[in-house]
């Protein structure tokens, strides 16, 4: 509109999608293909920068089939547990068909990989991993597919009453590496594309990536099925246990929905796993599994009756949001679709909103998906991008290029080989096909951000100024919300105060003024220094003038300053001595009369000595000479010496008159010891000699 445009001369073309499939939503599962999403498919065109939205249904159709793959722990704390399972068989397929006719149920179990540290590797134990040696159990292992996917019940129940406890040594088990195996091999399990169940029963917790290598197992799992002719996962022991995130990625890549039944001991642990697995439940399991049909009937019912919708594959700079339209109300603009307690036959809809960044401008067609978790059903979406304008044949040498200086097409002018510029209003002549480089200030932004280039000229915006707009006279710093403290303290100038003559600093908030500082000639009080015409007082001392000090007010500090000034001449009030200590009245004495009470202070390097009596606004003060501080202080310290040297030496004295005391009595003693002896000294009754003689009384001596 500003470069001349009519209103009927302008493109706006706006984003829009088609549908290319709409298969109509099922009501029960009596068809061979049920349809319970729709669209399946959806073409948008999307302007970049412009949000385009589109509706997608879903509906839960009656009867839909279920398969169920029961997986259980069979290390040997499960022993009660497998006696329970063994019958389940019919009970759980007439729970299941209570929702739908169509049930298919399989069974896996497993233990845990079969090397050191977490089965024994002695070899009879390797044979028979029970705790009593007259108990026959079953070698560990790590998964065994049991029974495929089937409908029979009591083919169920004989497979599974087939089946023996095992054992391992530590608590975790490796569960882990079932539930990637029983997800990923399809075809052995018998998994159709139905609503995917399964199971998982333990009473004990998971071994996950990075434990397998205290057994030296270092590979990571490839997620790739890896099950014998026997149904044994037999690269167990080759394989690391695959991660959280990898499992939850592989059950939700094959529409399984797994229900965690685990007793109460671990239950919180595996609810936390399950916060990271979308589309699962956990349930306590009794520790015999007595509940497990109740369990499973529960789960399966929260898991169906609860429709999250996803994206997946969606090109990362394309936003997705959804808005919920629910039977129990709406949630607006969150990354992913939900709607809880949906019935059965009951439409939920939600309204998927895509938008491109302005920016972004690609020519080939990018694609995502949409799915509702736990089915498989998807949603196509593919997504063109509109780039350009469906333009009018070219206007050779328009007016609308200053005046004939190029051709116009689309809203942009192509100018001739003398011309630079959007409307080609620069001559060539001087910018070498490069308006833009001379609006630079080495390498930096054009016209540093703030203004334009014209014809290789900055024009600046407001108060900025500059050839290439460098200076800006809004970026000074700031006193009192003010810039450089308004304008009678100071200007701002490319990006710095100047003060007037009674300002200073860098924001120009210091005032060289004083006389906020002064009272009767005396700076603070004299308890402080004045700065930027603000007293700034002594440690202690407060309010404008320094004047006030909690628990300094006493009488002494009050009157020091003019005994100082009229007796010595010395002190902060002695230009001002006459003035301010009019009524004081000071006497010098030789002697301290106890009549008074005494101060002493400090005063330079002196000590005042001084006693004051006050009698209405007349204030008496006797003073003692002064002496300096110094030989004071040197006597002080020539006394502690004198005191330390002589109590160590007192001490000194006692110790050695103490161990003389002792040394003493002890002489004595073994005097007294000594005399008491009743034997000579030479004959000392206790010794032995160290030679022994023996003499043997059959030697004949001739």
């Amino acid at each position: 509109m500003k470069r001349g445009c009519n209103e009927d001369q302008i493109m706006d073309p706006h984003s829009s999608h088609e549908i290319l499939e709409d298969t109509p939503l099922s009501d029960n599962s009596e068809r061979k293909t049920v349809t319970q999403l729709a669209p399946q498919k959806i073409q948008l065109t999307l302007r970049p920068g412009e949000r385009k939205s589109f509706t997608v249904r879903f509906k839960r159709a009656e009867g839909y089939p279920i398969d169920l793959y029961y997986l259980m722990d069979l290390s040997y704390s499960m022993k009660d547990d497998l006696e329970k399972v063994k019958k389940l068989g019919n009970d759980l397929l007439a729970a299941l068909k209570n929702v739908t006719d169509s049930v298919k149920i399989g069974f896996g179990s497993f233990v845990d990989k079969t090397v050191l540290p977490f089965v024994s590797t002695k070899k009879s134990k390797l044979l028979n991993p029970c705790p009593d040696r007259m108990e026959q159990c079953q070698p560990p292992f790590s998964f065994k597919h049991v029974l495929t996917l089937t409908d029979n019940a009591t083919e169920f129940e004989i497979k599974v009453s087939e089946q023996n406890i095992s054992g391992n040594l530590d608590s975790p088990e490796g569960g882990f590496d079932a539930i990637m195996q029983a997800a990923v091999c399809t075809d052995q399990i018998g998994w159709r594309n139905v609503t995917r169940l399964l199971v998982f029963t333990s009473d004990d917790t998971f071994h996950m990536a990075g434990d397998g290598r205290l057994g030296g197992i270092y590979l990571p799992s490839d997620g790739r099925c890896h099950l014998d002719k026997n149904g044994v996962y037999e690269k167990s022991n080759f394989f690391d246990y695959p991660s959280v995130g990898h499992v939850a990625n592989i059950l939700s890549t094959s529409n399984i929905q797994p229900i965690f039944a685990v007793t109460g001991s671990i239950l919180s642990t595996y609810q936390e796993l399950s916060q990271m697995i979308p589309k699962s439940v956990v349930g306590e399991l009794k520790e015999d599994s007595s509940n497990v049909i109740q369990l499973i009937s529960e789960a399966y019912n929260d898991l169906s009756s609860t429709i999250t919708l996803v994206h997946l594959q969606a090109p990362p700079e394309i936003q997705i949001l959804y808005n919920s339209h629910c039977n129990n109300g709406s949630v607006i603009g969150h990354t992913q679709g939900e709607c809880s307690n949906v019935k059965i036959n009951e439409l939920v809809k939600f309204d998927v909103s895509v938008q491109a960044p302005a920016s972004l401008c690609q020519q080939d067609v990018q694609s995502f998906r949409i799915k509702v978790l736990g089915f498989n059903e998807e949603l196509s979406v593919e997504v063109k991008m509109v780039c350009d304008c469906d333009c009018e044949d070219e206007e050779p040498f328009s007016r609308k290029c200053s005046g004939g200086h190029g051709n116009f097409s689309c809203g942009v002018c192509s100018c001739g080989k003398t011309r630079l510029g959007k409307l080609c209003e620069c001559e060539q002549a001087g910018y070498q096909n490069d308006l833009d480089a001379a609006c630079r200030a080495n390498g930096s932004q054009l016209c540093s951000g703030k203004g334009r280039c014209e014809c290789g000229k900055c024009v600046c915006n407001t108060n900025v100024h500059g050839e290439h707009c460098e200076c800006d006279d809004t970026s000074c710093e700031r006193h009192d919300g003010l810039l450089c403290g308004g304008k009678s303290q100071g200007t701002c100038s490319c990006g710095n105060c100047i003060c007037t003559a009674n300002y200073t600093g860098s924001a120009c908030g210091c005032s060289t003024d004083m006389s906020e500082c002064n009272k009767d000639g005396v700076e603070c009080s004299g308890h402080g220094y004045c700065e930027c015409n603000r007293c700034i007082c002594d440690p202690g001392y407060f309010e404008k003038l320094c004047t006030k000090c909690p628990g300094c007010e006493s009488g002494c500090q009050r009157y020091r300053s003019c005994v100082e000034c009229l007796v010595f001449g010395t002190g902060l009030l002695r230009e001002n001595c006459t003035l301010v200590c009019s009524k004081v009245n000071v006497t010098m004495v030789q002697l301290q009369d106890e009549a008074f009470t005494w101060c002493t202070e400090k005063a330079g390097d002196s000590l005042i000595t001084f006693s004051i009596e006050e009698e209405g606004e007349n204030v008496f003060i006797n003073v003692l000479a002064k002496q300096d501080v110094a030989d004071q202080t040197q006597n002080i310290v020539l006394g502690l010496v004198l005191g330390i040297v002589l109590i160590g030496l007192l001490l000194i004295i006692a110790y050695r008159i103490t161990v003389e005391i002792y040394d003493r009595k002890e002489y004595a003693h073994f005097e007294k010891e000594r005399t008491n002896v009743q034997w000579k000294e030479l004959n000392n009754p206790l010794y032995k000699s160290a030679t022994t003689t023996v003499v043997n009384p059959k030697f004949n001596m001739d």
